[in-house]
């Protein structure tokens, strides 16, 4: 499960990267939009099943309340799911 969860947590931080600079750049600079919606149905989809495994191995890894907090947050920060795996998974 831990496995799982650290490959879900390294591609849902790189289709995160990918959305934020590559779909951004194409929709803002290029006026092109549909890089966003190529890229965004995957990310939304991985980030969801982020947040579930982590819910899920929250026992398994014996965290506390604040930690899978922690864990949640970095979903939504650049980087922030790799800093999960380097901080609380290795």
């Amino acid at each position: 499960m831990k496995l799982i969860f650290r490959i879900v947590g390294l591609l849902e931080g790189i289709s995160f990267l990918l959305l934020m600079s590559v779909g951004l750049y194409f929709k803002y600079v290029l006026n092109d939009p549909s890089y966003v919606k190529l890229l965004g149905m995957p990310h939304g989809l991985l980030f969801m099943l982020y947040l579930i495994l982590a819910y899920l191995i929250k026992k398994e890894m014996n965290w506390s309340n604040k930690k899978l907090a922690i864990v949640f947050l970095a979903a939504i920060v650049p980087f922030g799911t790799f800093y999960v795996d380097i901080k609380y998974l290795r």
